[in-house]
């Protein structure tokens, strides 16, 4: 006869680089959960959980402390991944295999998780550490709850910094795609519904400390299979009369406005040539004679006509630029990857721009150091498995970028790699001074090159395309407000390190900064190596912490 046996809850505390998958139970190790912050930043842990029982149950979450209303608790979801790598992978990858992973983070409203039957989860524990928050220590509890009786619990502590960290000092770009919001959510675009969800992203996007964002002038020549077209996202109205165009700027205006008051500081207009080559325009749609025709596109070479419509249209869009104050701030795109065999198209089109963009940067993604040595674009950014071409030819306020190409060594942030490959990017842009990173996917919800739209809580790799997690960093939640993954959290805190060490080389030097994060390596810190534990990086951001905190001390003293 079966007999009700005693049920067993457990709760372990892990750091926020740990990933808790469900068949395999977590590592607790002290010495990752030293945890310290500063005024002006969000610093997050774990509580992982698991029942020893037949069914699964749902069991309130509870804060126990003194700054507990600076404290959000979400679920980490596991989500489905069909394809992890890209077939060749090095020694610094959780898993190679198809299954569920770790990496949306949910609010829990009603205050309830569901614990399931020997099967381990994590709560998603984030404290905003505002100036309300005095310096000093504080305990933070968390607490499952059954029938009002603690079952299991952890304590995290904490260590405030009575020191505000510095806003982010470099370009951070991830690409918003506006036709993928609009798609999702089947609203019209730029409709007073698209605009809404525009800014409940934009507001988002900010917050983890991005500072640049991508205008649509024309639909993005992004991703997109040659002869296919992506939904219509252009913001400015075109006009044909007579053989001569005319301009609209009405909603680049809204745009912008709209990036201001969310807290953006950079602008890069979209491509004006089509990826990979900048052989074609982008789609250009206009009211020709009272209707909307396709005047640009797959149809039509980047050099003809298309450079008579650029030759209308950059002058007044600068004008425009200069008038709403953003034109020192504001960078072009050409064309997005160009390899070595496209040398000779992305010359034309750039040469066919002449004069037209002589005070702004251009800047592309790019492998290739041919296209800067012959003077094609003089912001390169190229992948962080590439760049070291660049370093080596003497080339300082550089850029990077990495995407699904860099799998290999380098830093990034599939699903199927481990949160301290993510986080180690901040320690490796401040290296090397870096000053701009780019990535192509916030909320890319399509498949590749844009052939069908995906669920992305179903489909989390653009239809087996790309490795999980490189097409977006946020799902499209309800209501129009994105969820937030483990991935976007952990690269959030790469960007704090890397503030956080500005700032404590502004209080000392930067000869003592780079010894704090390479005097006891073996070997110097590159983009290929790098220590690969999580506790480097925690032990390396609480030893900053602390000495920003014994400064600032002596001075106050």
């Amino acid at each position: 006869m079966w007999k009700k046996k005693e049920i067993k809850y457990e709760m372990k505390l892990l750091s926020s680089l740990a990933k808790v998958f469900q068949d395999e139970t977590p590592v607790y190790r002290p010495e990752c959960l030293g945890l310290s912050a500063l005024w002006g930043e969000t610093v997050s842990f774990q509580a992982a959980y698991t029942g020893d029982f037949f069914m699964r149950e749902r069991l309130d979450v509870k804060v126990v402390s003194p700054i507990a209303d600076h404290v959000r608790v979400r679920s980490v979801e596991q989500v489905p991944v069909g394809r992890a790598t890209n077939g060749i992978v090095d020694d610094n990858y959780l898993r190679t295999t198809s299954g569920l992973y770790p990496d949306l983070l949910k609010d829990i409203p009603d205050g309830k998780v569901i614990v399931c039957s020997n099967q381990w989860r994590s709560l998603w524990v984030d404290v905003e550490v505002s100036e309300d928050i005095p310096a000093g220590r504080y305990e933070i509890e968390i607490q499952l709850v059954k029938e009002e009786k603690v079952v299991c619990s952890s304590v995290m502590k904490l260590m405030v910094v009575g020191t505000v960290l510095p806003q982010l000092d470099i370009m951070h770009t991830e690409w918003m795609h506006a036709d993928c919001l609009a798609d999702y959510y089947h609203v019209e675009v730029f409709s007073e519904e698209h605009w809404q969800i525009l800014e409940n992203y934009f507001h988002e996007y900010v917050s983890r400390d991005c500072n640049m964002m991508l205008v649509p002038l024309f639909t993005s020549p992004l991703d997109t299979a040659v002869g296919l077209e992506r939904t219509t996202t252009q913001l400015v109205e075109v006009e044909v009369k007579d053989g001569e165009y005319f301009f609209g700027f009405d909603k680049v205006k809204r745009w912008i406005d709209l990036c201001k008051s969310c807290g953006i500081r950079y602008f890069e207009m979209s491509h004006l040539f089509s990826q990979w080559g900048a052989k074609y325009a982008p789609k250009v749609v206009a009211m020709v004679n009272g209707k909307e025709e396709k005047i640009f596109g797959w149809h039509t070479p980047a050099v003809g006509e298309y450079t008579r419509f650029l030759e209308s249209f950059l002058p007044q869009l600068i004008e425009k630029l200069r008038e709403w104050e953003i034109a020192d701030v504001t960078y072009f795109h050409i064309s997005d990857e160009p390899r070595e065999e496209h040398l000779e198209t992305y010359r034309a089109a750039k040469e066919s721009l002449g004069h037209m963009l002589d005070g702004f940067h251009t800047f592309d993604a790019l492998s290739s150091y041919e296209f800067y040595k012959h003077g094609l674009v003089d912001k390169p950014i190229p992948g962080n498995n590439e760049i070291e071409e660049f370093l080596e030819h003497g080339l300082t306020d550089m850029w990077t970028y990495y995407c699904t190409g860099q799998f290999y060594e380098v830093s990034n942030r599939f699903m199927s790699m481990p949160s301290a490959r993510n986080r180690i990017y901040g320690v490796q842009l401040y290296k090397y001074n870096i000053i701009g990173i780019l990535h192509w996917g916030y909320n890319f919800y399509n498949s590749q090159f844009s052939i069908e739209h995906i669920n992305p809580y179903e489909v989390t790799d653009a239809g087996n395309a790309f490795p999980s997690g490189d097409p977006f960093l946020v799902y499209p939640g309800k209501d129009g407000h994105p969820e937030e993954s483990i991935r976007m959290m952990v690269h959030y805190e790469a960007m704090t390190d890397l503030r956080a060490l500005k700032l404590l080389e502004s209080l000392t030097s930067r000869e003592h900064v780079m010894e704090l994060i390479e005097g006891e390596l073996a070997e110097p810190l590159t983009f290929k190596r790098y220590p690969k534990s999580d506790m480097y990086l925690i032990t390396l951001r609480n030893r900053v912490n602390r000495e920003i905190s014994e400064i600032v001390s002596r001075k106050e003293a």
